[in-house]
């Protein structure tokens, strides 16, 4: 079994295994009509659609850089996973077993949000309790990300949970507007998904790589007015589609995906018309 990779100059990009979800179509796509949504996107008998839940290894200069951490295991109730469509959780150290690492190896995990579907594998239960599933990492969080996670409203509770956050809470790390981990790699603040979401941001030998994170969860998203009934903050999540997504199309980035079911990260024609260049899911990896 070989997982994806794409190289980018001295920089190697890596999708592990973090399990899947299947969401409702129509909240994901928000106020887009089903018959337009599902041209672009495969949906199942209940309306939902897959998404996937797989990290990105970055590894450049010695350092082991994961972005985002799946959905962990065996945090979920029966009720849980039939309500988010969870068919199979997470394979992440199984994933950096295959390259010869373990979840020690880890130097930095770069959280675009803590939504429980991209930090849920942040932690996991051993012995009864649950511990930081990465123990050498310097976890990076927004600092407005960070302090709602903490504190949920009546809204956010429900993707907000103690259970990804308190085991991690000595080895993060906070920014405001933008935070760069290593040369040429950077989150940026963007907020509407949540108040403090971020995307990320790979800038080498005059390449770019954009994650959008949920503000583009899946290469069906592209249009800037199609945005997710979970935003908190739709009019936002516009305006940064509007300010780095469009612009990035025309200048050629490239755009990598954490829950797409089909592309790890592709580049759009000039015009976003057509897909030029891609690296494909192998769905013999699950």
């Amino acid at each position: 079994m070989a997982l994806e990779s794409w190289r980018l100059a001295d920089v190697t990009f890596t999708w592990l295994n973090g399990g899947v979800t299947h969401m409702d179509g129509g909240a994901m796509f928000g106020v887009v009509p089903k018959p337009l949504w599902s041209k672009k996107y495969p949906l199942n008998e209940r309306n939902q659609i897959e998404l996937r839940t797989d990290p990105i290894l970055i590894q450049v200069n010695g350092s082991n850089i994961l972005v985002e951490t799946g959905i962990g295991n065996g945090k979920f109730s029966e009720k849980a996973l039939r309500n988010f469509g969870i068919t199979h959780e997470s394979k992440v150290e199984e994933s950096l077993a295959l390259l010869g690492l373990t979840a020690e190896d880890i130097d930095h995990v770069l959280m675009t949000h803590m939504h429980f579907d991209h930090a849920s594998g942040a932690t996991k239960p051993v012995d009864g309790n649950l511990i930081s599933t990465f123990p050498r990492a310097t976890y990076w969080i927004q600092e407005v990300e960070w302090q709602e996670m903490r504190n949920p409203n009546i809204r956010s509770r429900n993707t907000y949970f103690e259970e990804n956050w308190k085991a991690i809470s000595h080895q993060v790390k906070t920014f405001n507007e933008s935070v760069e981990v290593v040369d040429g790699i950077q989150l940026i603040h963007t907020g509407g998904h949540s108040a403090g979401h971020c995307i990320l941001k790979v800038e080498k030998n005059g390449e770019t790589v954009l994650h959008m994170a949920d503000l583009m969860p899946t290469h069906a998203h592209q249009n800037v007015l199609w945005v997710l009934a979970y935003d908190d903050y739709p009019l936002d999540s516009i305006a940064m589609k509007q300010k780095y997504l469009v612009p990035g199309i025309e200048d050629g980035a490239w755009f990598m995906f954490y829950h797409d079911y089909k592309y790890r990260i592709l580049k759009w024609s000039k015009d976003g018309k057509n897909i030029e260049e891609a690296v494909l899911r192998n769905k013999e990896n699950e």
